[in-house]
């Protein structure tokens, strides 16, 4: 199954008010316009429609987004029919959307599409993200924190950083090991002060924490 290789966990959409809630424009897309961004989400990440759909999709625009400064949290399409079968549209992309989940997180659709990390302990793969979200819920963080959950990727020039999806956290390291070296310490170090802070049953996760995520440069 192909995965996301490069990810964030939050939001990945704008938020949105719920059916029947009060509009907020400016702040918060209406009922439509996030149906409108779930469709659209799936599509960058790769998701393509027919010609027929596709056509659907232009027309939707059209009456979304009129223009590229409108103010969002205003615009509803005029046909409670087109209305529904655009959320009906936004289910299966987020159902296709759902499947591209990196192991140990998932996608879920609430006020926006946000990625989380599975805060099953008893899983056999269990994120970083997991368990720095639950020591942080007991009122914890830890230093370690920020490394132990980043992601290794290759810099355009060639060098190798740890970081997440938009920030490098270390680096530069000349080779991918090195940077998943660092990583990898700082995962040490995060279980170790885990247990110092009394969250052994955290800690005892750390055989079964995903993978280092190394992501080479695009070819050029």
């Amino acid at each position: 199954m192909t995965v996301l290789e490069r990810w964030h966990v939050g939001p990945w959409t704008t938020s949105g008010t719920a059916a029947g809630a009060p509009l907020e424009p400016g702040r918060r897309r209406t009922p439509d316009e996030l149906n409108f961004d779930v469709v659209g989400l799936a599509r960058i990440l790769g998701r393509r429609l027919d010609g027929r759909a596709e056509l659907q999709v232009r027309l939707w625009q059209n009456e979304l987004r009129p223009t590229h400064t409108r103010l969002v949290g205003v615009h509803t399409l005029a046909d409670p029919a087109d209305s529904e079968l655009l959320r009906q549209t936004a289910l299966e992309a987020f159902t296709w959307l759902s499947t591209l989940a990196p192991e140990g997180y998932e996608f879920v659709l609430t006020d926006a599409v946000r990625l989380q990390p599975k805060l099953d302990l008893t899983a056999e793969v269990v994120a970083v993200d997991a368990v720095i979200h639950l020591a942080t819920d007991r009122g914890d963080t830890y230093p370690a924190d920020r490394l132990a959950a980043s992601h290794v990727r290759q810099s355009p020039a060639g060098d190798w950083y740890a970081g997440n999806a938009v920030c490098n956290w270390s680096g530069p390291y000349p080779t991918a090991d090195e940077a998943v070296a660092a990583v990898r310490g700082a995962r040490v170090e995060l279980a170790d002060q885990l247990r110092a802070g009394g969250h052994t049953d955290l800690a005892n996760t750390e055989p079964r924490w995903t993978p280092v995520p190394v992501e080479h440069a695009p070819a050029s």
